[in-house]
């Protein structure tokens, strides 16, 4: 098989790529550019994409002894990704720029190109198993809770995944990916991982959507209307925030207060009890299956708002246009914008974006 590996520069993709070679494929390493920074630094575990980045994935190709090339991506990820992640914070959403890299460039972009190259798969570093099913091919979970990265994974379809390889998927441990990297002599066996988001490497994600998005002053409202503070600009808060609102009216029993709301047509953001972030429903329109379609209208499942959230049971009930999912217990935190997956199981069924929530704590309660 004719294997294009995604090279990041981390231990993960160095490794995916050896065992890849291992395996008898025919590897070649990409790496991909996506910022025209040509000055940009790593610090840390911040940042990604970065010059030392790319000479790691250079060394760890070069020691495996396969082709490598650096692509470049940033014009698309700027345009996906990044004009993306600005125009959801315009709207008073919260997005995941990790999970649309995924669909608009690594598995999108990125596998397009490599098909037209006579690629018969793209292989990458992350935590998820390929399994097939009795309906074709089907995506799981990692044996690693710890590091499963199938929720990040979820917006990919069945023709994506037909061309998709993860070699470190049944791997228990990270630990152990480090002591293989180790042993095989790779530079990046104790790099440290990324974090945060890779475009924002100082981590300052309210400064950054200031200069993007501009900041103007606003009022902070509590659940009845009433003005109990005011803010620089409502973009720089999201639903479950609690710190740095700078309230000037306590409430009245003396608990503190969380974002429950973000309007950005009226720039105020809406406040109040940590118990009104309870939410009983959520629902949403852009959605996708990762293989094959549900074939009920109504199914038990679990339900994933986060990277890292537990999964909860729930109900979903799909429709022409959409899909609304209501948990068997309330979601905490739920903040239109991010990605809702689903779960049989360990299978991810498919995903959708939050576009309304129905709070288990009605106003006035």
């Amino acid at each position: 098989m004719r294997v294009l590996a995604a090279m990041s520069g981390g231990v993960d993709s160095a490794v995916a790529a050896a065992r890849a070679v291992e395996a008898g494929h025919d590897v070649v390493g990409v790496h991909l550019a996506l910022s025209r920074a040509g000055g940009t630094l790593r610090t840390g575990s911040r940042g990604c994409c970065t010059i030392e980045d790319a000479m790691d994935a250079r060394r760890a190709a070069d020691l495996l002894g396969i082709p490598f090339y650096v692509w470049d991506f940033s014009e698309r990820f700027r345009e996906d990704v990044i004009d993306d992640f600005v125009a959801e914070y315009r709207a008073g959403r919260t997005p995941n720029p990790c999970l649309r890299c995924n669909e608009k460039i690594k598995f999108a972009a990125l596998l397009e190109r490599a098909m037209e190259l006579g690629f018969d798969a793209v292989c990458t570093g992350h935590y998820a198993t390929l399994v097939d099913g009795t309906d074709g091919l089907e995506l799981h979970r990692a044996s690693d809770a710890a590091k499963d990265q199938s929720y990040v994974l979820g917006v990919l379809n069945a023709e994506q995944l037909a061309h998709t390889y993860f070699p470190l998927g049944s791997t228990p441990s990270k630990a152990l990916v480090r002591a293989e990297a180790a042993e095989r002599g790779l530079s990046v066996a104790q790099k440290p991982d990324s974090h945060d988001i890779c475009f924002i490497p100082d981590g300052d994600t309210r400064g950054w959507l200031a200069e993007k998005v501009g900041a103007e002053q606003g009022e902070i409202l509590d659940r009845g209307g009433n003005v109990v503070g005011t803010h620089d600009g409502a973009h720089a808060f999201t639903v479950g925030q609690r710190r740095g609102l700078r309230l000037g009216v306590p409430a009245p029993d003396g608990k503190p207060r969380f974002v429950l709301e973000v309007r950005p047509v009226s720039n105020t953001v809406v406040v109040g009890p940590k118990e009104a972030l309870a939410i009983a429903e959520i629902s949403g329109e852009r959605r996708s299956w990762a293989g094959a379609a549900p074939v009920a209208e109504e199914f038990l499942c679990e339900v994933q708002i986060r990277a890292h959230a537990d999964p909860v049971p729930a109900r979903a009930f799909v429709a022409e246009d959409a899909i609304r999912v209501v948990p068997d217990e309330p979601l905490d935190g739920v903040a239109p914008g991010q990605s809702a997956v689903l779960y049989v199981g360990t299978r991810v069924l498919g995903q959708f974006t939050i576009d309304r929530t129905v709070s288990a704590v009605p106003a006035g309660v």
